[in-house]
């Protein structure tokens, strides 16, 4: 199934060069899965806890915190879907989910539940050392620029009431409340708010948002869009915010004005 014999390149984890190395939970009913990554992440200095179930993850994010979570969607109590629909109600820890199944339907939906990215059975172990080092880069940018941005002020992006202010990560309504995005989702629309009005297609989009292995095939970027629409547009099936330029690829349209917040 899995593919134990690669071996561990010389590059080390950015991660690893600080005093407190990042805690991954690993999330498969499979213990021979689980030693195996446990064995590999922990030869690239990083911590990790097991969980065999979803009572586990629940019962171990209520004593810990982690710096991500690789989530098998094949448990034995509950489906990894409905758990990574629990994990992101507790906390906004980047997911990455690791199974079995192929269904396209799953993954669409792994990623709406805001999973940060996805790999499908069997994987190369060192496709998922990349993909952990990416999403724990992204992760550690989004909070190193919310801690050193000055509060309150900073600039802040504007456009059809919504508020948007990339130096406190946060986005708000026109009414004014809060709109949860993930990371992901978040570094999308701030690039596309930075460039209202221009068509970026997904090749520079992929480039300009940092992390991911892209492949030509690629339908995150997609994916992204598509579960943006859903939190920010009045009609996700017909977008008057975000458009699609057929053939080429997205733009927001919305005129954006900048201010201090």
């Amino acid at each position: 199934m899995l593919r134990p014999g690669d071996k561990r390149g010389p590059e080390m984890p950015e991660i690893a060069m600080n005093k407190v190395p990042a805690h991954i939970l690993v999330v498969d009913d499979e213990p021979q899965v689980r030693r195996l990554l446990r064995r590999c992440f922990e030869g690239e200095g990083y911590k990790v806890t097991e969980a065999g179930s979803s009572a586990e993850v629940i019962e171990h994010l209520k004593r810990a915190s982690f710096d991500l979570v690789t989530l098998d969607l094949n448990l034995p109590d509950i489906d990894g879907l409905t758990l990574a629909r629990e994990i992101r109600s507790r906390s906004p820890v980047p997911i990455i989910m690791v199974t079995g199944k192929g269904d396209t339907i799953d993954r669409v939906v792994g990623l709406e539940l805001g999973a940060d990215d996805y790999i499908t059975k069997p994987f190369h172990l060192r496709e998922v050392l990349a993909r952990v080092r990416a999403v724990l880069r992204r992760s550690a940018a989004a909070s190193g620029a919310a801690a050193d941005a000055p509060a309150p002020d900073g600039d802040t992006l504007t456009f059809d009431g919504w508020e948007l202010s990339p130096a406190k990560r946060e986005l708000k309504k026109p009414c004014g409340t809060p709109c949860d995005l993930t990371t992901s989702e978040f570094d999308l629309l701030v690039l596309l708010a930075n460039n209202a009005n221009r068509v970026l297609s997904r090749d520079q989009i992929m480039d300009r948002l940092k992390g991911h292995d892209w492949t030509p095939y690629d339908r995150t970027i997609d994916n992204l869009i598509v579960r943006l629409r859903r939190k920010i547009e009045p009609d996700p099936e017909r977008p008057t915010l975000i458009k699609t330029v057929r053939g080429v690829g997205y733009t927001l349209t919305a005129d954006v004005t900048r201010g201090r917040g």
